[in-house]
């Protein structure tokens, strides 16, 4: 667990970017239909372990399975963030990308009680969803070469 929190920094970074530009859109007035793709978490952690799977495999020398259970820890700690970004929002009382009610699939405005279910089976599938994509990177990454371009000793 150490060592994929270790070469997660980088997305927790971007993670942490993305989440700031859903909150400020949304607060901000932007319709949701209009900025939602922008910063959208769940593709961005769906990129990132497709690549974080094909470099690990090949350059870290990842067996498949600590390539899935990377690709599902980032996808934990991008629901568990979606998860408390959207109690945040309604504890707040503000409108933003996380308790609108499209990106919660509902017709309209939801009760924290009604998005609560929402979010939690979204804490479920997109984690089994990037550990899937974590093994579809691990796969893609036998077409890298054996050593990065530029590394000493080629």
């Amino acid at each position: 667990m150490s060592e994929n929190l270790a070469l997660a920094r980088p997305y927790l970074l971007m993670l942490a970017i993305f989440t700031t530009g859903r909150l400020l859109q949304g607060a901000d007035g932007v319709p949701y239909e209009k900025g939602h793709h922008i910063f959208s978490i769940v593709i961005l952690t769906l990129h990132t372990v497709l690549y974080y799977g094909a470099f690990t495999r090949r350059w870290r020398r990842f067996a498949l399975l600590q390539a899935v259970g990377l690709g599902a820890t980032l996808g934990v700690i991008s629901q568990l963030v979606i998860l408390t970004a959207t109690v945040l929002s309604y504890a707040l009382g503000v409108h933003t990308y996380f308790n609108d009610p499209t990106a919660l699939n509902a017709p309209g405005p939801l009760a924290l009680a009604q998005a609560l279910p929402v979010r939690l089976g979204g804490l479920v599938g997109n984690s089994i969803l990037a550990g899937v994509a974590g093994a579809l990177g691990w796969t893609l990454g036998g077409l890298l070469p054996a050593e990065p371009a530029g590394t000493p000793g080629r």
